[in-house]
């Protein structure tokens, strides 16, 4: 482990931190209420189709509006992104890590219209269901055409950087899921600077008590729930499980069980804020920045899995963990594979039931949207699903005969895609 010390600060320096912090928190809600005009969209004109005439000027006027607003918002947005760079300082690094995002969205653009379609208009997406009293305590869920039975559940924790994250970011994971009978559950929380990360741990885990007890009621069967985190998401949701299993050992009294967690998966996640931070720090995520989001130094190790397991005095909760299942490409630059490794072996060395499964070549965001969009076979995809459908004779022979996936992007935009990628 390495040891860091603390950044200092002049009068001058926390000034301009706070006046940034407060011009990032007005980002923050801009960008809620332009995504919040957009989801409450389809609503509104559910319920408003049948009152109004006529429909089809409605419709036109309602578009307009709507495009209108998004435009205003989207620019408004825009131009104080920008002026938060420059308030943090951040330079040209993050400008080009900016317009390599912008390019690497478009170039994706057109898989990305097809789910945000199906995410919007599809029967089988319920959006934003109320888990709990903060504003991003939301969850979508994905369910598949057939109801015959309880289904097995994903609760998916999407990844982005504790900054960007938000539940749709798993809808090309929940859509294709739901096609193999598997309800997916895609858990929103509070990102920074709304929220610091024992915020994000709280609101994860009352999204995860959600679903272990009231997702019978959609469909799914509370005794097969397995949990899944990708980047951020996979350090949040790990926190999370630990945190659960160090509860229960202690006698605490809680809403759900370890117990009821099957298994986790973690997708390109780090689970060592002490190996991480000057990594992150090289890579644009400054040290100043990661210490905010995570409470400083002094909480590296409450939220650091690895660091945690090893902990003689948890040893008991160790042994509540269900078998974890960790998967990272091998030229992954956002967080090395060796942060999945160090994990793994960090759990057999405590008796836990684990297996990290390396990609070779493949980088941060293949494995969760470039191998996915791109269709066919995907080897990560089968994997999980066959771990979630073990023992069940008959999902395994659907599994088998499943016709392969859609394309989604053409091969030379995904390829041009890899190339850009700022992640």
């Amino acid at each position: 482990m390495t040891s860091i010390s603390p950044p200092m600060h002049d009068h001058r320096q926390r000034c301009e931190t706070a006046s940034a912090s407060h011009l990032c928190l007005d980002v923050r809600c801009l960008i809620f209420r332009f995504l919040g005009s957009i989801f409450a969209t389809p609503g509104i004109y559910l319920q408003q189709k049948f009152r109004r005439k006529p429909a089809s000027m409605d419709r036109q006027m309602s578009l307009s509006r709507d495009i209108g607003h998004a435009a205003a918002e989207t620019y408004l947005i825009t131009r104080l992104t920008f002026t938060l760079l420059r308030y943090l300082g951040v330079g040209y690094r993050w400008y080009t890590r900016l317009v390599a995002l912008a390019c690497y969205a478009l170039l994706l653009m057109p898989g990305f219209i097809q789910v945000a379609y199906c995410y919007f208009f599809s029967s089988q997406v319920r959006r934003s269901i109320i888990y709990g009293d903060q504003p991003r305590n939301r969850l979508d869920l994905y369910l598949p055409t057939n109801i015959n039975g309880p289904k097995p559940v994903v609760v998916f924790v999407t990844g982005g950087a504790w900054i960007i994250g938000y539940k749709a970011w798993g809808s090309l994971l929940g859509l294709q899921l739901a096609e193999r009978d598997v309800i997916v559950a895609c858990i929103d929380y509070r990102n920074f600077p709304q929220g610091t990360i024992s915020d994000m741990v709280k609101d994860v885990s009352q999204g995860v008590s959600f679903v272990c007890n009231l997702i019978g009621r959609y469909g799914g069967d509370p005794n097969r729930i397995y949990l899944m985190g990708q980047s951020a998401g996979a350090h949040i949701s790990a926190c999370v499980l630990l945190e659960q299993a160090i509860k229960e050992s202690r006698g605490e009294s809680t809403t759900w069980s370890v117990s009821q967690i099957k298994a986790y998966f973690g997708l390109s996640g780090g689970y060592n804020l002490f190996n991480l931070v000057d990594h992150f720090h090289n890579r644009g995520l400054y040290r100043s920045i990661l210490l905010s989001i995570m409470e400083g130094e002094e909480s590296f190790e409450q939220f650091s899995p690895e660091v945690r397991i090893k902990n003689p005095h948890n040893r008991e909760a160790a042994s509540l963990l269900s078998p974890i299942k960790l998967f990272h490409g091998t030229s992954d630059l956002s967080i090395p594979s060796d942060a999945s490794i160090n994990l793994v072996e960090a759990l057999k060395g405590v008796g836990v039931e684990a297996e990290v499964i390396l990609y070779e070549g493949k980088s941060h965001t293949d494995l969760f949207l470039q191998d996915p969009l791109r269709g066919g076979k995907d080897d990560l995809f089968d994997h999980v699903v066959a771990v979630i459908h073990a023992g069940d004779e008959e999902a395994l022979a659907k599994d088998a005969s499943a016709p392969p996936r859609r394309r989604l992007v053409p091969e030379i935009l995904l390829r041009l895609a890899r190339h850009i990628s700022p992640f």
